[in-house]
């Protein structure tokens, strides 16, 4: 007996979830007609069969991606890439398969514009050792975050995460091309060899900003693990990095927001908090000096400078009207301020020395003509 049709839903015994946008007709001499799901899930030719499958598929994926017309790859992505990063997640046999067929935006792409992870890898700067991302909900979230400034400075591509599942994805790939994949809201950054005379340098600044980050850890108590001297910001006073193995800012976001998640291990997969201070800031040099003589303004400029740093760093601040408290008194300050400076104005005008008056003019008598 040939051609008999078997079946039409073999649910993912052909072919696994994330393939299913895939449409064909598999033809084979040697699948039993007896078929039922034991039967599907103990055959060896079934597993043959399904291997096969997805080597053709994946050969057909790349074949499409690396044609010169790239708008076909675009098109398929648009439609297709969610189940692609899902492979990634569930297929741990073809992540290496997967992983080229990737795309991204990057800092260095225009708007809307995608690279793949094998053209980040061949244009990676000079003494770039790694692949680094930063996850948020926007491509205009992702280049305001304050993480970037250093990377950027040095010239170092990032690729901007903005859909729920890219971050999950790429903690399940871990590396591409011998490359680790680095987040880079996460603690101890490696942004590249460092000479002798940079880790002297970096030495001495740690040393010298001790007692400042040792007293904002007390003020801060628990909500920080530690406070540390950051080689990340150039321009930011402070942020927040989570842990390595816990979740990311954004990470905490989507899962909160999960109708059905698990309470219990939110909270022991939360990543713990260290606030890193940028020891070159106004700000941190102005709060140095004021720890340093004993400012009580100091304590709640440091509780200030931890909540804002919640919000640039993409955490949710527990109590907003507590917060916003604080921004209204530092606005009392201001304004307080302004109307002494606009009180001692006149009082300095009145108290100035005023110019001599004129002396009249005599009037002129013009002589009668007779």
């Amino acid at each position: 007996v040939r051609r008999v049709f078997i079946s039409d839903e073999f649910d993912d015994s052909l072919l696994p979830r994330y393939l299913t946008f895939v449409r064909g007709v598999v033809d084979s001499n040697d699948l039993p007609l007896n078929v039922s799901r034991e039967i599907l899930q103990e055959s060896r030719i079934v597993r043959v069969m399904r291997k096969r499958l997805i080597r053709k598929t994946m050969d057909m994926l790349t074949e499409i991606a690396d044609r010169e017309n790239k708008e076909d790859y675009e098109t398929f992505w648009d439609a297709f890439g969610r189940n692609l990063k899902l492979g990634i997640i569930e297929d741990t046999a073809n992540r290496d398969a997967l992983a080229p067929l990737l795309r991204f935006q990057t800092s260095k792409t225009d708007k809307g514009k995608m690279r793949g992870l094998g053209d980040y890898v061949k244009d990676m700067a000079e003494g770039q050792s790694s692949i680094y991302y930063v996850a948020a909900d926007t491509r205009e979230a992702a280049e305001a975050s304050p993480f970037l400034e250093q990377i950027k400075k040095k010239g170092f591509e990032v690729l901007y995460l903005i859909d729920p599942i890219d971050e999950v994805a790429m903690t399940n790939l871990s590396q591409f091309k011998e490359k680790k994949l680095v987040d880079i809201s996460k603690e101890d950054l490696d942004m590249g060899a460092e000479d002798d005379a940079d880790k002297a340098k970096a030495k001495e600044i740690e040393d010298e900003y001790k007692v400042l980050t040792d007293w904002m850890k007390d003020v801060l108590g628990a909500k920080v693990e530690k406070v540390t001297v950051s080689r990340r910001l150039t321009d930011t006073p402070c942020i927040l990095v989570t842990s390595k193995f816990g979740w990311s800012a954004n990470m905490e976001r989507i899962m909160k927001a999960q109708a059905m998640g698990d309470s219990r291990a939110s909270e022991y997969m939360k990543g713990r908090k260290t606030m890193e201070i940028n020891p070159f800031s106004p700000v941190i040099l102005d709060l140095k000096a004021r720890q340093a003589s004993g400012s009580a303004e100091a304590v709640a400029t440091a509780e200030l400078l931890f909540d804002t740093a919640m919000l640039t760093s993409g955490f949710n601040i527990d109590q907003p009207a507590e917060f916003a408290a604080k921004i209204f008194a530092l606005l009392d300050k201001a304004v307080d301020g302004r109307k002494s400076d606009d009180a001692k104005t006149p009082a300095a005008a009145a108290a100035a020395p005023k110019a001599p008056k004129a002396a009249p003019k005599a009037p002129v008598i013009e002589p009668e003509v007779m």
